[in-house]
């Protein structure tokens, strides 16, 4: 187990630096900082998601079931961001988004429209969880110009929005209200 904190405040944050897991000092808004800050977000956005419970139709339980691994994978994910060099997301992760990723959208019918975030609270707010996880991957993308990054951390963020956006249509779908079709050819 790690550091326990007596104290929140430390104060060592006011000069505009934090202190990185390897006890590095860098800028608040480095690269790296906002790369596990945004996973951070993304994380607390699938724990919105997950005070939705119990999250509709016969496969809520499953959803949210997964989407607590998954937060707890995205905490092991935003530490290896934080301490450079570390590794804590592995291919096996990786493909088990992708196994969980063809399960649910093998039922589901092919995509002819684009989908508008909505269908219900749930799906909007997985939806939302997918878009701070799309900010996440670019930011982690960015990280990795000029910091060593593992491509599994790369790959795990991009399986994780696309998880999100097909378990947003299982929402929308369970929930009774649909998905909401973007109408193209409204101003024609």
């Amino acid at each position: 187990m790690g550091n326990r904190l007596s104290k929140i405040y430390t104060k060592t944050g006011d000069d505009g630096t934090t202190g990185l897991g390897d006890g590095t000092r860098v800028a608040k808004d480095s690269a790296r900082v906002a790369a596990y800050g945004t996973v951070d977000e993304a994380n607390s956005a699938i724990g919105v998601l997950l005070a939705a419970a119990p999250l509709p139709g016969p496969q809520g339980e499953a959803i949210a079931s997964l989407l607590t691994t998954i937060q707890h994978q995205l905490f092991d994910l935003g530490g290896e961001l934080c301490i450079p060099g570390h590794a804590a997301i592995h291919e096996s992760d990786v493909e088990a988004l992708e196994n969980q990723l063809d399960a649910f959208n093998a039922p589901l019918p092919p995509l002819k429209d684009f989908i508008l975030p909505g269908g219900g609270e749930a799906a909007a707010r997985c939806h939302l969880a997918r878009t701070i996880v799309r900010r996440a991957e670019r930011e982690t993308v960015t990280l990795a110009r000029h910091d060593a990054v593992r491509p599994e951390t790369i790959r795990y963020l991009n399986r994780l929005s696309d998880l999100l956006f097909v378990l947003a249509r299982v929402l929308a779908r369970d929930s009774g209200h649909g998905e909401v079709l973007w109408k193209h050819e409204r101003r024609k």
